[in-house]
């Protein structure tokens, strides 16, 4: 089920429904493409029509970030819970490594790819990692190419919003892959250089706060949580007034 925050088409899952979807993809024969928004990404795809349907299009749109849940709420169409992209793409990670599946890496900085893809083997023997990529690329058909010729079934695809969405949906079909998940920052997390918080401050929604206090350069990107929020309100409001409620 899909509920609209701010315009973007949000699915209503849990992890583990999102897991099973995730699943039931890489049984299939065709490209799919999994988007994982923030706040970030709802006030960029307000001016970014683009961005806004490429999002919108995606098989699963998965709330990653607590502003998303809480404007959820404000609104007045609770979801689920937050699904962490992260995640998300452990859980592909398994059923990957269940099946022997084939995975490639796109993104980051030069060298943490491959630093991400030996800590996912060590934990997932079965995956073939077939390939990888950093995100300082200008050829983007050379890149394409490249993922292609690698044959991969599971793709993350790390270049920033909404860079990575774009590529997802202009190149995707291209590549060949059953799944394209964009994921941010997350090769730097599977690599090692940049930790998660502890899973007391993930349970609380305060993964945020977390990495604001090791992280103080980010305060610009968290102000736009209560701004989101606040949009998420104003909505509220005015829904209230139409509908005469108020």
């Amino acid at each position: 089920m899909k509920k609209d925050i701010l315009g973007i088409q949000f699915d209503d899952v849990t992890l583990d429904e999102a897991a099973q979807v995730g699943r039931e993809i890489l049984e299939s024969d065709s490209f799919h493409y999994v988007v994982t928004p923030n706040p970030e990404f709802i006030l960029a795809a307000e001016t970014d029509l683009e961005f806004r349907n490429i999002l919108n299009q995606a098989d699963l749109v998965l709330p990653d970030g607590i502003g998303v849940v809480h404007s959820a709420k404000i609104l007045g169409t609770p979801l689920k819970g937050r699904v962490p992209g992260i995640d998300f793409a452990s859980r592909m990670l398994e059923i990957l490594n269940e099946t022997g599946g084939r995975l490639f890496l796109l993104g980051a900085k030069p060298g943490v790819a491959e630093m991400a893809g030996e800590n996912i083997l060590a934990q997932h023997p079965n995956i073939t990692l077939c390939g990888t990529q950093d995100g300082y690329f200008t050829d983007e058909l050379e890149v394409v190419r490249k993922v292609a010729d690698a044959k991969p079934d599971l793709l993350f695809v790390c270049l920033g919003a909404p860079k990575q969405e774009k590529w997802m949906s202009r190149w995707g079909v291209l590549t060949g892959a059953k799944l394209a998940i964009g994921l941010g920052g997350a090769l730097d997390v599977f690599a090692g250089t940049v930790h998660r918080a502890p899973e007391i401050w993930q349970k609380m929604g305060m993964e945020w706060a977390y990495r604001l206090a090791r992280e103080p350069k980010r305060i610009v990107r968290m102000a736009r949580l209560p701004l989101v929020l606040s949009r998420a309100a104003e909505q509220r409001m005015f829904h209230k007034k139409q509908d005469g409620s108020l």
